[in-house]
């Protein structure tokens, strides 16, 4: 499939959604450049955008079909599980290691979703804070370009009764002032998902828009994601 034919798909699938997203931090979307070296950094959401039909791989075929003139390599560093304190934890190895030219940071999920019946097992606002910040800032140091992701949805209905949509929209509030303090560019999934789930989700249903089990991207929610990123990516 052309790179102008997946995109027509990507498009028709989920533009209805896609413009009032935030870009960031940045006026303008920064364009791609020859050699660059993508990092989708997160937990498991990423490690399945890494399968045929996840939304790294859609995003590499994008690019590669395109941009065939760039040599760019796209790596996926997804570990199911991970929170922020994870991703301190394998910054160096997992992302840093590999020479990025940019990062893409989407983490949130796990750092509220765990915490649900056990505060210990989730992330603190202050840790998830601080934790970005870090992360932000030893990718900044590495030269790298940082797009930094608010977390998307657990569940998916859409008259706010969502066990945890009132934590989700605290740390996407987190995610947003770290982005605008740390001067990179924002990627808002967490707008994203809302405005089309608003739209598309008539029924009310918990699951099944975008994902399988509340939180978990379906084929659709990982094209939806991928033409999102795409935007943030300057596509």
């Amino acid at each position: 499939m052309s790179f102008r034919r997946l995109h027509v798909v990507l498009v028709a699938l989920v533009a209805p959604s896609i413009a009032s997203f935030a870009l960031g931090a940045e006026k303008e979307t920064p364009s791609l450049k020859k050699g660059d070296r993508i990092v989708f950094l997160g937990d498991s959401i990423t490690a399945g955008g890494t399968r045929p039909k996840g939304y790294v791989t859609l995003i590499k075929k994008a690019l590669t079909e395109k941009h065939k003139d760039l040599d760019l390599e796209i790596i996926g560093a997804g570990i199911s599980g991970n929170k922020v304190p994870d991703l301190q934890r394998r910054l160096d190895k997992d992302v840093l290691a590999k020479k990025p030219t940019v990062v893409v940071i989407y983490i949130g999920i796990n750092d509220v979703w765990h915490g649900e019946k056990d505060p210990a097992r989730g992330t603190s606002k202050e840790k998830f804070e601080a934790g970005l910040k870090e992360i932000i800032g030893k990718i900044k140091n590495a030269k790298a370009r940082v797009i930094l992701c608010t977390p998307s949805v657990i569940g998916e209905k859409t008259d706010g009764s969502n066990t945890l949509d009132s934590k989700l929209d605290e740390y996407s509030a987190i995610s947003r002032r770290v982005a605008r303090e740390e001067k990179v560019q924002l990627c808002d999934l967490r707008k994203a998902f809302l405005e089309h789930l608003k739209k598309n989700n008539s029924k009310n249903e918990e699951r099944g828009i975008l994902t399988n089990d509340r939180v978990h991207l379906n084929e659709a929610g990982n094209r939806f994601v991928a033409d999102v990123m795409l935007k943030s990516l300057g596509e």
